[in-house]
């Protein structure tokens, strides 16, 4: 394996080559904002990386699709919550908590892991992959004390991707670990979702988070949807899916151990997230259709649903993870 260390100093005003065969080119770049951007590239695509602002995957473009949600922001911001700079193709949500907290709550959105600031990163070669890995510590005095790792592998030819995390608690006690891998797909015009778990799996959502305003046409909507006199399962009626609509697929392994979820584009392009049911037991699909934002996230694997840190300790989906333990996770996504 090569191994290539990468500095905050390779990251200029100008794109700078740091890798580049047959298979793959590396760039460095930075941003207006001061943000450093990493763009990977094989022959099917791109994906621009974010080394040290919690290795989001800023944009990602394969076979000429743009995979990343419409959004408000031209380029990633410099923040210390994903809400200021909400623009990505894809986040880690976690780790100490995890999603929209509720009142009672007092984590910030997606917890503190989204927009971490990196300690270091890398990248490995390898075969016909190529790594881009990175490591932080996070350490409160009189509090919580983890080293997450997460990688994003890149294949030769393909527009499949890798979107990996290890968590290791440093603590002499037990911590509390929340995780979703939060894939920000864009919303794809009379697209289909199909998936290897069964419909009534999948259930809408009940609550009202604090940032999402009912409209008399959405509350009509929703309760179709509960009574089955409508459906969501391909993206046709767009004015219904402002604000928000949400679903949840909880212990998937009662149905397979390796979950797959699927958009088909009218056209066939077929989106595939797939994971393990073992390391991820939950999925959320997250609609949304205004003139600021149109995302179809239709798999987002998780350990949890996202409600925040209370809900899940209330319904016993708080992982606890022991002293020096680790946990992975890892997703493939992209075009098949």
């Amino acid at each position: 394996m090569t191994q290539i260390t990468l500095w905050r100093d390779l990251f200029g005003e100008q794109p700078r080559t740091l890798l580049e065969n047959d298979h793959f080119t590396v760039t460095a770049f930075r941003y207006a904002s001061g943000v450093e951007g990493l763009r990977v590239q094989n022959s099917r695509g791109h994906l621009v990386i974010l080394p040290w602002l919690g290795q989001m995957i800023w944009d990602a473009q394969f076979d000429g699709h743009d995979l990343t949600m419409r959004n408000m922001f031209s380029q990633p911001k410099p923040a210390k919550e994903v809400v200021e700079t909400y623009g990505c193709f894809a986040f880690h949500s976690g780790l100490l908590a995890n999603g929209c907290p509720s009142p009672e709550d007092n984590h910030p959105l997606h917890g503190e892991m989204a927009c971490a600031p990196m300690d270091a990163a890398w990248l490995e070669l390898e075969g016909d992959s190529l790594r881009v890995a990175g490591r932080y510590e996070y350490v409160m005095g009189f509090g919580h004390h983890y080293e997450a790792r997460p990688t994003v592998t890149l294949h030769q030819n393909s527009a499949l991707f890798d979107i990996a995390m290890a968590v290791t608690n440093l603590a002499s006690v037990a911590m509390p670990l929340q995780y979703m891998c939060h894939m920000n797909y864009a919303y794809v015009p009379g697209a289909t979702f199909t998936q290897n778990v069964p419909e009534e799996a999948i259930a809408l959502r009940e609550t009202v988070p604090a940032h999402v305003m009912p409209t008399e046409q959405w509350l009509a909507f929703n309760q179709r949807l509960r009574e089955g006199e409508a459906t969501l399962n391909s993206l046709t009626e767009p004015h219904y899916y402002d604000p928000e609509i949400v679903f949840f697929t909880d212990r998937l392994d009662r149905y397979t151990d390796r979950p797959e979820f699927q958009m088909i584009a009218p056209d066939g392009v077929t989106f595939v997230t797939r994971f393990s049911s073992s390391e991820l037991n939950y999925a959320t699909r997250w609609i949304l259709y205004n003139g600021d934002q149109q995302v179809a996230a239709f798999a987002l694997p998780a350990t949890c649903r996202p409600e925040g840190f209370l809900a899940a300790r209330r319904n016993g989906s708080l992982i606890q993870l022991a002293p020096q333990e680790t946990r992975a996770f890892t997703v493939t996504t992209g075009i098949l």
